[in-house]
């Protein structure tokens, strides 16, 4: 994408600075042999110099035919064909790049004047004037329009000759030329000249017999003065006086009178305008400038002028041509505004050419096709370009897929359908290949999940096919089966449909998978939840002894999972406090310290790994060892001088998470910053943790937030139960295992008695959740 924005972007700087230099000049002839004898000295620096330019020629075309959106080189090819004098070449490379790339009013100007040296003749004239043509349809330049209008009167020969046809014909060029660019308030008023002077010019070849047709060319050009004095143009003063005098020369003051009112009006309307044009006429950096546009745009939207208000966007756009907010912006008010579909459609298209890169221009593109009843060859066409350009993500990619989707659904339900050669296997062949395009890129995401949700229904209402339906889903399913909401989906799919013993066979096929966060949990209930509301007692009795040990085996797992990552944070805690405290203390002399590195890492492992072990051993104790238990518990009443013994022979913990909360039920979308931004009102947070499932590597629903004191501490456990991007919050004081023994040992019996209840009374609670 950055490619594309850099390649068009020079159209507003280089190439203008290449064009400007030259807008006077037409292409050179060829070179013609020097008549007279020249210096050796010349001739050998005028054959270096035609070696040179012939290489650096064959150069670009070598480039681009390697890389054909080389907006640079197609600048410089046109340039150097042109220098050359190569008509035929200077063509093909024009219609190259324009295919490409919108040029700029400037390379139309210079083709246009091209053409009109080499060439003459009827079929001369067609051809330029279609050069023109395309050229205003790019940008709205009033240079570009003088040339044009100027072409027509010099070269057409009805105009010259003042015929009804050529006098028809210039006019409806020239009422062309005022809608686009006469409310142009800085140059709009050179085309009002040229059009009273085409006018004035008529007004001469008219007899003096010829009363009639006299006064009839008078009250054309009286109108003309008219229009143009209503209208807040720079030279508004000027042309008042130019009226004037010309009123006085015809005999007639009443009309000045006449337009008083309305040209009072305009000077006012005039100098509301003028500092805002003082702005944007300045030499300033493109950002400054710009914004001084958009603020033009939104004073002219305050005045309610749809005209005035779509001149000013012209002007804004010719000058910053690849402006995305610009053209979003400029689009979205002709769609609300302007009722005229060949309006709207041919914006779209130059906003498309100009920022190819924006999907959203591209999706309005085609609902604006469709609003104006587009044929389907022209939505195909600009659906198919749409997919050749490079958005930033792919959800914009999927945004097209899915517009150009709703369109045909809309027309193969209408009646229509059949007069336009619709079928169903157009839509299928869309869903087809946005499924091959983007599934490895958006897997796991709610957008694929959407499209092929999209993509099933419509296979069972224009397809009639429920096998193909169900080929949908399980496609995704290949795709996306670790997804808790795509299995969720499928099977709600099959229920709305009725198919109640196809539902139960996907909860039988994923119940046992592996989802993030308590999405196994939550697959499980909801299967024997599925059967109490619709099976029969023996399909609730099968799901029950089938989630029942499921339920132990993810419990058990969970309750491992959360001691081992506790004792690994303990442990680099522990760790990390020691350090600390060697380096204050900053002995002259440890024997641990003389040791040699290789040993010391070696001792550090040894460490690492034993306290791991411990606490695996720790949390994977059973039932059966409830007696020893009991003995030890005994052993270790609190002021028993065994258990003082004991403890006075270990070492204090320095950090033992007194300042930690346990925060479960978390959404699984929540990052770090979120929870952070959740406490920011009792504030205090040093460390968020949020613990993930070593196999997704997704969130599990459950992290520990560090505070600094109690106090902070404290306040963030009151706010449990509160809601937080969705779902209530769970949080409480964190109390990991191996801070006490005694207390360890009265946790890790409690947790197992948990465990063996659970299997005991698993049915009761499923009943229940």
């Amino acid at each position: 994408m950055a490619d594309s924005e850099t390649l068009v972007a020079t159209q507003t700087s280089g190439m203008e600075e290449d064009t400007n230099g030259n807008e006077d000049q037409s292409m050179p002839e060829a070179q013609k042999p020097s008549e007279g004898s020249d210096s050796d000295s010349d001739s050998d620096t005028d054959s270096e110099d035609e070696a040179q330019a012939k290489a650096q020629i064959e150069a670009l075309e070598t480039g681009l035919y390697n890389n054909p959106a080389d907006y640079d080189s197609h600048v410089q090819y046109i340039k150097m064909l042109r220098k050359q004098g190569d008509l035929e070449k200077l063509r093909q490379a024009r219609e190259a790049m324009s295919s490409l790339f919108p040029l700029n009013p400037e390379m139309w100007r210079e083709w246009a004047k091209d053409e009109t040296t080499v060439s003459s003749g009827v079929e001369a004239l067609s051809k330029v004037e279609k050069l023109y043509e395309r050229g205003i349809s790019e940008y709205l330049s009033v240079d570009l329009w003088c040339d044009y209008l100027n072409f027509v009167q010099e070269h057409d020969p009805s105009v010259r000759e003042c015929s009804a046809a050529g006098i028809s014909k210039t006019r409806n060029l020239f009422e062309c030329a005022i809608t686009a660019a006469g409310l142009h308030v800085a140059e709009g008023h050179r085309i009002w000249e040229l059009y009273r002077d085409f006018e004035q010019a008529i007004y001469f070849t008219i007899t003096e017999t010829d009363s009639g047709a006299k006064e009839k060319q008078t009250q054309h050009i009286r109108r003309l003065y008219h229009r143009q004095l209503s209208i807040p143009l720079a030279d508004l003063k000027s042309t008042h006086e130019a009226y004037t005098a010309w009123e006085t020369d015809h005999g007639s003051t009443n009309d000045v009178n006449n337009v008083v009112s309305a040209y009072q009006k305009a000077l006012e309307m005039l100098n509301d305008r003028a500092h805002l044009e003082e702005k944007i006429s300045k030499k300033n950096a493109d950002s400054e400038k710009l914004q001084e546009f958009m603020t033009y745009l939104k004073f002219e939207h305050s005045s309610g002028d749809p005209a005035r208000i779509q001149v000013l966007y012209e002007r804004a756009i010719a000058g910053f041509p690849i402006s995305t907010d610009l053209w979003l912006d400029y689009t979205q008010y002709l769609d609300k505004t302007f009722k005229t579909a060949r309006i709207v459609r041919d914006a779209y298209y130059r906003a498309t050419r100009n920022c190819p890169w924006i999907g959203e221009l591209w999706v309005r593109y085609l609902l604006s096709l469709e609003r104006s009843r587009a044929p389907e060859e022209e939505l195909s066409n600009v659906f198919e370009k749409s997919l050749l350009c490079t958005f930033s993500s792919f959800d914009e990619y999927l945004n097209i897929f899915l517009t150009r989707v709703d369109g045909l659904r809309r027309r193969l339900s209408a009646s229509t359908a059949v007069e336009d050669g619709l079928d169903y296997a157009v839509l299928r062949d869309i869903f087809q290949r946005a499924s091959d395009y983007l599934s490895s890129h958006l897997n796991n995401t709610f957008s694929l999940l959407g499209m092929h949700c999209y993509w099933a229904r419509l296979e069972l209402k224009f397809g009639k096919d429920l096998r193909a339906a169900r080929g949908v889903w399980d496609s995704l399913l290949k795709i996306s089966g670790s997804m808790l909401e795509a299995w969720q989906t499928y099977i709600a799919w099959e229920i709305e449909m009725g198919n109640i013993n196809e539902a139960r066979s996907l909860y039988k096929r994923c119940y046992s998978k592996r989802f993030p966060g308590t999405g196994s949990e939550d697959i499980c209930h909801a299967w024997v939840r599925f059967e109490r509301e619709n099976g029969l007692l023996e399909d609730f009795d099968i799901a029950v002894q089938k989630v029942a040990p499921r339920l132990q085996e993810l419990q058990l797992f969970r309750l491992q999972q959360e001691s081992k990552n506790i004792g690994q944070d303990t442990h680099e805690r522990e760790n990390s406090s020691k350090r600390s405290a060697r380096e204050k203390r900053k002995p002259t002399s440890n024997s641990i310290e003389e040791q040699a590195p290789a040993k010391r890492r070696k001792n550090a492992a040894q460490n690492l790994t034993t306290t791991i072990e411990n606490d695996k051993r720790q949390a994977k104790q059973s039932t059966e060892a409830n007696e020893s238990a009991e003995l030890d518990k005994n052993k270790a009443e609190p002021g028993s001088s065994q258990d003082i013994k004991d403890k006075s022979s270990k070492k204090s913990v320095p950090f033992d998470d007194q300042c930690t909360a346990f925060i479960s039920n978390i959404n699984l979308q929540a990052s770090a910053s979120d929870l952070r931004n959740f406490f920011s009102d009792v504030g205090g947070v040093v460390d968020v943790r949020i613990l993930k499932d070593k196999f997704t590597k997704k969130s599990r629903g459950l992290a520990y937030v560090e505070f600094s004191d109690d106090a902070h501490l404290a306040a963030a456990v009151g706010k449990n139960k509160q809601i937080f991007l969705g779902k209530k919050l769970s949080i409480l004081k964190s109390d990991p295992q191996g801070r006490n023994k005694g207390v360890a040992g009265r946790s890790a019996r409690s947790e197992h008695s948990k465990l063996f209840i659970s299997y005991f009374y698993m049915v009761e609670l499923l009943m229940f959740s």
